[in-house]
């Protein structure tokens, strides 16, 4: 990265659906604080409600793509976009964004041959000092909460228990598979709520979580050896015997369910399936489930991203990104995620910030024209 000023450019976003933005009024002012230039692009904001005025206000120049791209130190945005976009660009330029390296390795591939530096900001390591610049986290909260949410809508009665003069209406049973940020976030939801919740997990680790929240935990008790305690608090593949056993679990606890919210997804691999179309025609008519994982082939079968499916009288929603659904928290939360990020390697004396191998290493794609993540490379 050259010396001087960092310009730091900030995308409208041009994936299909995607609502936020990687900046805020907010973060510009904290960037600019530290000595960078910030540019802003026509509209990135409108879909976020951030009107090109509050960018300006907040210090930011505004123009079009490729005025704002021009001599650019740092691109930053949600959705990578193609290199093709960053052409006016530094050499080695900076490009914090979510790339799906997994699904998109041409996209990275395109990255170092354009001979762009790209931090992939999914990859960041689930550490402690780190916890401030994890997206997945940020926005896997805001999305366990609108799965609850958007499952209460299409829920045909109501969630708390209700004592009225005509009569009690029971409150609504809520499963969810997958106790991460967002299922632990969809638990503390449902029970706001007023639901009687129960979660399950292939990590035991889980289960005080569960009960913390006030939901009961579901667990396989017959099969020791859970091979579900992944690396960097993700889970990992189940071993057939706690795949059949936990199956036969939850075979029999769904069909009492209300609602269910599943979660489950492992880096670089389809999302497991945890709810099968047997499963789904015991549950009663009327009843709803949301597929978090839709996008990644589904963690429920029959399940459709953006559509709802209805097979036996229950309903089956899935959004391609439930963080969109939520644009203006979603962004705030992602560009303080990118803020944090760079200000914690920001070097005074360099002007810039320089990144530590711990990190650094961890996130980056592309340098010097090549694919150097070891993640990308096993």
């Amino acid at each position: 990265m050259a010396a001087g000023a960092p310009r730091i450019a900030v995308l409208k976003e041009r994936a299909r659906g995607e609502t936020r933005v990687a900046a805020t009024p907010e973060t510009v002012r904290k960037l600019a604080g530290l000595g960078a230039i910030l540019a802003v692009e026509t509209g990135a904001g409108e879909s976020a409600s951030i009107p090109d005025d509050a960018y300006r206000e907040a210090g930011a120049e505004l123009g079009p793509v490729d005025k704002v791209v021009a001599g650019a130190d740092i691109v930053l945005a949600v959705s990578a976009p193609e290199p093709a976009a960053l052409a006016g660009a530094k050499p080695g330029a900076w490009v914090a964004a979510m790339f799906d390296p997994f699904r998109e390795a041409a996209r990275v591939d395109a990255y170092a041959k354009a001979g762009l530096e790209a931090l992939a900001m999914e990859f960041m390591p689930r550490i402690t000092r780190a916890q401030s610049m994890d997206v997945l986290s940020s926005q896997a909260n805001l999305a366990g909460y609108k799965a609850v949410i958007a499952a209460a809508d299409a829920y045909g009665r109501a969630f708390p228990m209700m004592m009225t003069a005509a009569g009690t209406v029971q409150a609504a049973r809520v499963f969810v598979m997958g106790v991460g940020v967002a299922g632990l976030q969809a638990i503390a939801t449902a029970r706001r709520l007023g639901a009687q919740v129960s979660a399950t997990d292939v990590r035991s680790a889980t289960r005080e979580q569960i009960q913390s929240l006030g939901a009961k935990p579901v667990f396989v008790e017959s099969v020791a050896g859970i091979e579900g305690e992944g690396t960097g608090g993700y889970a990992s593949e189940m071993s057939e015997e706690y795949q059949k056993a936990q199956a036969e679990l939850v075979s029999g606890h769904i069909a009492k369910q209300d609602i269910v919210i599943t979660t489950a997804l492992i880096p670089g691999k389809p999302a497991p399936r945890l709810v099968s179309a047997a499963q789904i025609a015991s549950m009663k008519p009327g009843s709803v489930i949301f597929d978090l994982a839709v996008a990644q082939g589904g963690n429920v079968e029959g399940s459709v991203a953006d559509e709802v499916v209805e097979k036996n009288g229950v309903k089956i929603i899935g959004f391609t990104n439930t963080a969109t659904r939520l644009a203006a928290d979603a962004s705030a939360l992602y560009s303080r995620n990118l803020y944090n990020f760079l200000s914690a390697f920001w070097d005074k004396e360099a002007g810039r910030p320089v990144l530590d191998e711990e990190i650094g290493g961890a996130v980056r794609l592309t340098q010097g024209g090549q694919v150097v993540s070891e993640r990308l490379k096993a």
